[in-house]
């Protein structure tokens, strides 16, 4: 890690000499240096959660944070142990149960748990009624928008975080997901892990892509910045995400431990920038990532390591509030580990949140034989839930403002992102008839979208049923029957020929029929190159540097309300106002 400069020592030398114990943000086990004796004032005793080394600054007050450190403090070590893990789990029913009996701070829904809106909200109404706390749950979802979305068919889709990178707007990000996060907590979740405050290095980029706002580290910022205050606007806790930076990083933490072995110097010039500005901004929740971070601890991963959690995020950073693992079921931290050590080993670096180890109950166990036998101090513990549960407790307190139609603020953020690299930037791009094909989830969102807007959609139909290909059946007794059977062949033989010859017509007359309709080729989240008279991706748009299509556009979504607009820029009733966030090489511009 690199060192502080003279003039940041001095200024911390001079708040040592002058603060009370709440000034820092540290997160560490050992207790923070008093103001040593030459001090004339009479000494205040520390709040509970002074004591715990707890700072304020990211959500909870000192009250609320000095309440949550008195109830964590009578917990029963084994419940202390089960608040900090939040778990996934099986099936579409409450796990009430499992909650209750490991005490566990929360839960996380995955697609496999979500039947219906219906159903998931009477999930968490079940979780929040029958397991009974002082505080709310950690009741939390993975809905980014874009590619990942746990609640398809339950909540309102949105398009990829990348879509706020070429709106360009904060200030419509900040609404766009309040409107999101409102209807969420209507549904009973009290956390989304979002935004992603990673910057994307480009097509190399295998995990993040279109979740990434930008490839510019200052517009990630802003847009992270926006989108977390639009989720704590409505009540729900934004978790940051995937600190130190995963969009740089040549590897999948889901199938192994990406290494990064950029310098600290680039890194702060680039993945870190986003961070630094939640931090700044008072963002109140960030997940660490599972990466080998060679500059600061190497062939550790990042959620495992007190270098980079407690040294580069805390200390270095300064931040203060919750932190939360990346999944700890993934291969980055399960393959050679021992799940037992993982647990006490995040929190020995300074986590407050086990998310999703391989057995809730395993990790609770470990973490209390930690504490019996004096690897872990039990006051990291209690300083981590107090942590999550001031935090929990503040955000439910929250007087949600408003946060207006989800369904109107997706149209409206896909419509402020919508882009035309290339092609005319007005007027009308399409005849009245289309011929869409390539990704199908994109096409099947495209065709109602041009129905309702008048257009007639082309689609290639299946052959008639007498142009199937026939086969003459076997002969079963060929000496006998030789020359019946040499006719049937020259009859089948003739008839072959007249369906060949009828086939051939029909092909004919289906290109002619597509061809009076404008070629669309959609792709989507696969990257797979498509073209036609217009290319249209709808996920990462470097596809259109690869396309020879005039006209090239980048939705950032395939969601029914970006293809609406699509539909609408196409016909000359919309300008399509965005830019590109990412460098495309091969277009002609960023945007109109």
């Amino acid at each position: 890690m690199r060192h502080r400069s003279a003039p940041l020592l001095a200024s911390l030398v001079l708040v040592a000499s002058t603060g009370a114990c709440d000034a820092g943000t540290g997160g560490g086990d050992g207790e923070r240096p008093g103001a040593g004796p030459a001090a004339a004032a009479p000494t205040v005793p520390p709040t509970p959660s002074e004591r715990l080394g707890l700072g304020v600054g990211w959500g909870p007050d000192r009250a609320e944070l000095d309440r949550a450190a008195r109830m964590v403090g009578r917990m029963a070590l084994g419940d202390l142990a089960g608040q900090v893990i939040v778990a996934d789990w099986s099936g579409t029913a409450a796990p009430v149960r499992m909650v209750r009996d490991l005490h566990l701070g929360g839960v996380i829904a995955f697609s496999s748990n979500v039947a219906s809106a219906e159903q998931v909200a009477a999930v968490n109404a079940t979780l929040a009624r029958q397991v009974r706390r002082r505080w709310p749950l950690f009741i939390g979802v993975d809905q980014e928008g874009g590619v990942v979305e746990r609640l398809r068919g339950a909540a309102t889709r949105f398009p990829a975080f990348m879509s706020t990178g070429a709106a360009a707007d904060p200030a419509l990000t900040r609404r766009a997901y309040a409107a999101g996060a409102s209807e969420l907590r209507r549904l009973g979740f009290t956390v989304d892990f979002a935004p992603d405050a990673d910057v994307t290095s480009g097509p190399d980029d295998p995990t993040i892509g279109s979740r990434s706002a930008s490839s510019r580290p200052a517009d990630a910022a802003e847009q992270v910045v926006a989108a977390a205050r639009g989720f704590a606007a409505a009540g729900v806790l934004p978790v940051v995400k995937h600190f130190p930076g995963h969009g740089s990083v040549p590897a999948d933490s889901h199938l192994t431990l990406p290494v990064q072995d950029g310098s600290l110097r680039r890194l702060e010039a680039t993945d870190l920038v986003p961070f630094r500005s939640a931090v700044e901004a008072g963002l109140p929740a960030v997940m660490v990532g599972h990466i080998d971070v060679r500059a600061v601890d190497p062939r550790v991963p990042s959620s495992l390591s007190r270098k980079v959690t407690t040294g580069l995020l805390r200390e270095e950073l300064g931040f203060g509030g919750l932190v939360v693992t990346d999944s700890l079921e993934m291969a980055a931290v399960t393959r050679g580990r021992d799940p037992r050590r993982t647990a006490v080993q995040a929190m020995r670096a300074g986590a407050d949140v086990l998310l999703m180890p391989p057995s809730p109950a395993v990790a609770r166990s470990a973490l209390v034989r930690a504490v019996r036998s004096g690897a872990l101090p039990r006051r990291r513990l209690e300083q981590a839930a107090a942590r999550q549960v001031a935090l929990l407790s503040h955000l439910a307190a929250v007087e949600a403002a408003p946060g207006g139609s989800a369904a109107e603020a997706s149209r409206a953020l896909s419509a402020a992102a919508v882009t035309v690299t290339d092609g005319s930037c007005s007027g009308r791009l399409v005849g009245d008839a289309v011929h869409p094909y390539g990704d199908p989830a994109a096409v099947a969102a495209f065709v109602p979208a041009a129905q309702r807007a008048g257009l007639t959609v082309l689609l290639r139909r299946s052959p008639p049923a007498d142009l199937a290909e026939a086969r003459p059946r076997p002969e079963r007794r060929a000496k006998e029957r030789r020359r019946a059977f040499e006719r049937r062949l020259a009859a089948w033989r003739r008839a072959e020929a007249a369906r060949a010859r009828r086939l051939d017509a029909w092909t004919e007359r289906e290109e002619a029929r597509l061809a009076a309709g404008t070629p669309i080729g959609f792709t989507g989240f696969r990257d797979a190159l498509v073209d036609g008279t217009v290319a249209v991706a709808t996920d990462t748009p470097w596809v259109l540097g690869r396309v020879t299509a005039p006209t090239r556009i980048a939705t950032y979504g395939d969601t029914p309300a970006a293809m609406d607009v699509l539909v609408e820029v196409l016909s000359g009733r919309r300008r399509a106002p965005g830019r590109l966030p990412v460098e495309v090489p091969g277009v002609a511009r960023a945007g109109c």
